[in-house]
């Protein structure tokens, strides 16, 4: 009969403890010499063979150390190398934030696995804004690849908190060009990382301003605001100094305000799908979030109040949600409410509301102002529209459109604006608009081969995709494109479902449409378009069936200031609710 006893282990490693305690069977001295300090450890070599391949080659090789009654030590502290001596005989180490570092360099150097996990696990515990770039440089160091990718994680996620930091203004230009070429970077906008660059540079304008080229050059220069580029020519006084600099931002900026096809612009981080409001029964508050990634939904702090039929979208990061309906009370509002979300913050603030209710609005963004087309209050149907500008909080009423619309899709291609279709109070519609903001002027284009409202309207490449929509009779599936250069439409495949008040976004490459309504009731599917192949797949579900959601795509939110995570099934229940 075979038997194992499982506390012998235990029971040999404190046997050797105490024999190495009172100096009997040790065969070896350690000597440690280090700045000038030097102490000594008896112990056994078995015991040092067994707990680091670096002893065990040392004891057992053909080195000068292997049969020596003492080895003498350089390069490291004596504290760390008792500290290793002592978790060979009892598999416990101590570590504290002052000794870390050296403990966690001995243990690699003598390859002691155990302490060196400890210690990883210490500083990714104790990791901060303000010392999350030390730990990856000295991760880097010692090539501990987990460590150094845990850090550089953390710096992608928490990028506008460290670069508050000291750490962050001691970098190397070299280590700020590594850091700004991250993809991964979780900012709302490019704009934050030429700030941040801007800043390194006058923490020592004398010192710093020859390596300001080369970080522009590293930026996403095309995804910089035509607006914050005007404002930085005029006003930074740095470029003022640095005439290189100024010309190649110049250019630019001449790039972008003449509307010139630029280079395609890489976003940075994860962005996902956002997902505002909606109506099931009643208006709802919810906003979710989904990955087409990882195929996951996740569940984000609800909007001030519920709405259907919200105008939605994106400026410098910021997911905006316009007008709509709330008829959570029993009672149909519409609403002038301008609402804002900052996936940074988890958190919704609100700003300036719109001259009128616009229910079923059409929304739009050029040069970081927000376009608010149409949409009714009650019985009026509007025919007005109105833009706001984040910067000062504040709307202006632009020239009205020729024809009255609710339900109209808005779409934005170099920088004029495209309402489609809608329903005028009488009849749905399939003509097309064109808004000029230089000119603050409308113009009819080439009209739809449909007759369309409630559709789902994107920009995608050249084109304006109309997906669905209601015709006055039913929800149809049939989609067209505008090819925007030549004035002309054309048929591409259909959705899998017939919908109309569905949600509709480009994300990267693709389309997706999501929820919706048509004859067999609310509706939970998400499908996406791929041009390049002509076809529509469903690829998910919504935690619940709804109409009249608002999307648009951002940055991931940050993982610390949400709740805990929950389930897709605790997110469809909560939703469920109500």
């Amino acid at each position: 009969m075979d038997h194992t006893l499982g506390c012998h282990p235990c029971q040999a490693l404190a046997v050797m403890r105490d024999l190495r305690r009172d100096k009997q069977l040790c065969d070896v001295t350690v000597r440690v010499a280090h700045h000038g300090k030097e102490q000594t450890f008896a112990a056994h070599r078995v015991v040092l063979a067994a707990s680091s391949p670096v002893f065990r080659a040392m004891f057992t090789s053909k080195l000068k150390e292997h049969h020596a009654s003492e080895v003498k030590l350089k390069g490291v502290e004596p504290r760390a190398m008792e500290r290793l001596i002592e978790f060979a005989y009892t598999s416990l180490v101590s570590v504290e934030e002052q000794f870390v570092q050296q403990l966690m360099l001995a243990s690699t150097m003598y390859q002691v696995e155990g302490v060196t996990r400890a210690c990883s696990d210490f500083l990714v515990k104790n990791m901060n804004s303000s010392n999350v770039i030390g730990i990856c440089h000295f991760a880097e160091q010692i090539s501990c690849t987990e460590l150094h990718q845990k850090a550089k994680e953390y710096i992608n996620i928490h990028f506008t908190e460290v670069i508050k930091e000291e750490e962050f203004f001691n970098l190397t230009h070299c280590q700020l060009l590594d850091l700004i070429s991250q993809d991964q970077l979780n900012v709302l906008c490019e704009t934050e990382v030429y700030k941040a660059c801007m800043e390194w540079v006058r923490w020592d304008l004398e010192g710093r301003a020859q390596y300001f080229h080369a970080l522009l050059n590293a930026l996403q220069i095309y995804a910089l605001p035509l607006r914050f580029l005007k404002h930085q020519l005029q006003m930074c006084p740095i470029l003022d100094k640095l005439n290189l600099c100024r010309d190649f931002l110049s250019k630019i900026f001449q790039e972008m305000d003449l509307r010139k096809p630029l280079p395609p612009v890489k976003q940075r981080g994860n962005q996902l799908i956002y997902v505002a409001g909606g109506y099931w029964h009643h208006s709802l508050p919810n906003m979710e979030a989904y990955s087409p990634r990882t195929g996951q939904w996740l569940k984000l702090a609800d909007m001030p109040a519920p709405r259907s039929g919200t105008g939605t979208c994106v400026v410098l990061g910021l997911f905006y949600t316009v007008g709509g309906r709330n008829s959570s009370q029993g009672d149909n509002v519409d609403m002038d409410t301008l609402e804002c979300y900052n996936p940074l913050s988890n958190q919704w603030t609100q700003r300036a509301p719109m001259s009128v209710p616009r229910n079923r609005v059409g929304v739009g963004v050029i040069d970081g102002l927000i376009y608010a087309v149409g949409g009714s209050c009650g019985s009026l149907h509007h025919q007005s529209a109105e833009k706001y500008d984040p910067e000062t909080n504040q709307w202006k009423t632009i020239a009205p459109m020729g024809t009255r619309r609710i339900g109209a899709g808005v779409a934005v291609w170099n920088g004029l604006l495209y309402v489609v279709g809608g329903f005028d109070g009488s009849e749905r519609l399939a003509s097309v608009e064109c808004y000029c903001p230089e000119r603050d002027e409308w113009r009819y284009v080439t009209p739809m081969g449909t007759v369309r409202s409630g559709a789902g309207v994107v920009t995608l490449d050249n084109y304006i995709y109309v997906a669905g929509g209601y015709n006055g009779w039913e929800q149809i599936s049939s989609v067209e494109r505008y090819w925007i250069e030549e004035d002309k439409w054309e048929c591409v495949a259909s959705m899998k479902y017939c919908r109309s008040a569905m949600g509709i976004t480009a994300f990267q490459t693709k389309i997706y449409t999501l929820g919706g309504f048509n004859p067999e009731g609310f509706l939970n599917s998400v499908e996406c378009y791929d041009p390049e192949k002509n076809e529509w797949t469903e690829v998910t579900t919504m935690p619940t069936r709804r109409s009249g959601v608002g999307v648009a795509v951002t940055m991931e939110p940050c993982p610390r200031n949400l709740a805990p995570t929950q389930t897709r099934e605790a997110v469809a229940s909560a939703l469920m609710a109500g």
